[in-house]
């Protein structure tokens, strides 16, 4: 139970960074990724951004086609394409 707990408050914390930081492309360019470095950023930013999107939705308790179709804009809107 513990770890659930903590694993949703990383998970918060993450997400807030995301929100705070800007998309996943505004901040590879902010980086001034290219090539590798920026294929290896947007997979790392992309996976996290999927991850907090699906704590997200499951603190809003949604299921079914409401928890993906919101998981998805999530982790759309959050790769910023």
């Amino acid at each position: 139970m513990r770890a659930l707990i903590l694993a949703l408050l990383m998970a918060l914390v993450s997400l807030a960074s995301h929100a705070e930081e800007g998309s996943c492309s505004a901040r590879s360019a902010e980086k001034k990724l290219s090539g590798a470095a920026k294929a290896s950023f947007m997979k790392k930013c992309s996976r996290d951004a999927q991850a907090a999107c699906e704590v997200a939705a499951t603190e809003k308790k949604l299921a079914g086609a409401a928890r993906a179709s919101f998981t998805k804009k999530c982790a759309r809107d959050a790769v910023g394409n």
